[in-house]
């Protein structure tokens, strides 16, 4: 059985590197595609010609917008174009850590009987993570970027318009992307086709990965909606693939993350002090680190992980 991870990375080349070798270390016939935004970063892979089924693609990737599934999907299509082999498709970014030894990972998943792990909702449902005027603002509306960028002083000038999108159904105002402005549009969601959220991180079996591919070629409709809501990334994978019944998915994506301590909708960079809860979370990755402010936590994890295995 193989994995093909793919990390997406656009800052931080060292602490790329660790993560490529970690997973090399204890799965060296795992194929990595590495997605790299090179105008945010330079990256000179010199230092991973030792290692095999390594592949580097450019993507150019901004928050809030399409173009991290524009290059997820870029990925898939250099895999499959390629005949990579694979039976598991593990998506990553550059700031991801095993909290388990991938050998062990590998071992779960060459035993488990589900399609995919994945966090998903029914962004309209009771218990979905959203209130419903958040879900339908990100996903029943189109957008156009009218300013790329505003200044946090700007924003917090600009905030109190935010209530226009309170008193009246039409348009929407939001400034968290740059300044963008939305109009109501029909969405293609219907009892048959679910609008679902969740997170981005996700581990999906070749079977998912296929009809993933096989349903953007086939649908560019829905492609082409997504391509103008908000937070894209946060329900694309989601609603192509829970509402496929006959997949058989996890509502459990593996991940560790930490959005108490932040409001800006990133997780917080974990250090030492997050290790004991890393430890007893029972996920695969975690994300964020930043070895620039603690590149101890990812020792601790090292040797955890060696010394359980």
């Amino acid at each position: 059985m193989k994995i093909c991870y793919l990390i997406q990375s656009h800052k931080s080349p060292e602490q790329i590197f660790r993560l490529i070798r970690t997973l090399k270390k204890s799965s060296p016939n795992c194929w990595i595609i590495l997605s790299h935004d090179f105008s945010n970063c330079q990256l000179d892979i010199q230092p991973l010609q030792d290692l095999s089924n390594i592949h580097v693609i450019s993507a150019k990737v901004f928050r809030g917008d399409f173009s991290p599934i524009q290059a997820y999907l870029n990925a898939i299509d250099f895999a499959l174009k390629n005949d990579i082999d694979f039976d598991w498709w593990i998506n990553l970014s550059g700031q991801d850590y095993p909290t388990q030894s991938p050998e062990h990972i590998e071992q779960f998943l060459s035993e488990t009987t589900y399609d995919g792990f994945l966090k998903y909702f029914n962004v309209l449902a009771p218990e979905s993570e959203w209130s419903k005027q958040e879900a339908i603002t990100r996903y029943f509306y189109r957008y156009q970027q009218i300013v790329p960028r505003l200044s946090e002083r700007l924003q917090t000038i600009l905030r109190p318009l935010k209530a226009i999108n309170y008193i009246q159904p039409f348009f929407r105002i939001n400034f968290a992307y740059g300044l963008t402005i939305g109009t109501r549009v029909k969405p293609p969601f219907n009892e048959n086709f679910i609008c679902y959220g969740g997170s981005f991180f996700t581990t999906l079996s070749r079977k998912c990965v296929e009809y993933l591919y096989q349903f953007c070629n086939n649908n560019p409709q829905v492609v082409e909606y997504y391509k103008h809501v908000q937070c894209a990334d946060e329900s694309f994978f989601q609603t192509i693939l829970v509402n496929n019944k006959s997949l058989n998915l996890c509502n459990d994506c593996k991940r560790y993350f930490d959005f108490s301590k932040t409001s800006n909708g990133h997780p917080a960079t974990l250090t030492t002090a997050d290790y004991m809860n890393l430890a007893s979370s029972n996920t695969h990755f975690a994300r964020k680190f930043d070895i620039a402010k603690d590149s101890k936590i990812l020792d601790i994890l090292d040797q955890a992980v060696a010394s359980k295995y």
